[in-house]
């Protein structure tokens, strides 16, 4: 099961980059929590199911004339994924470029998403979920 959950995160990221919220939601389980992190986090710490998560994601878009997550390594940590690489950011208004470390931890039941977790640094991701390197 865990490969199958690897490829979830990866077709997630995928929709992600490509702004589809519509395909990104359908990996998500309808109790999806986000919490997103540094920059992706607009107006709130954590948004809870397919409307809050919506409107999240439309608000960074709007912020953000580019932010995709790149080069990475994805580890499976059975019922989760940890996802391990950059993010590419342009402000829409400022038009300023950032190319960050970037993690995020995909938690997956039943093949549905239920929580993701972004982390401004790998270390943090690490941290949290009991790794160390």
């Amino acid at each position: 099961m865990s490969q199958a959950n690897v490829e979830i995160v990866r077709k997630a990221i995928q929709a992600w980059n490509r702004r589809e919220a519509d395909l990104l939601l359908s990996y998500t389980a309808p109790e999806i929590e986000w919490m997103p992190a540094g920059p992706a986090a607009v107006e709130s710490a954590v948004y809870r199911g397919h409307d809050e998560v919506a409107s999240a994601y439309a608000a960074v878009w709007q912020t953000w004339d580019l932010f995709q997550f790149e080069g990475s390594q994805l580890r499976d940590l059975g019922d989760s994924v940890l996802w391990l690489g950059q993010v590419k950011m342009r402000g829409r208004a400022s038009q300023v470029e950032l190319d960050e470390e970037f993690a995020a931890h995909w938690v997956v039941r039943d093949g549905k998403l239920i929580r993701i977790q972004a982390f401004l640094s790998w270390q943090d991701a690490l941290d949290a979920v009991g790794l160390t390197e």
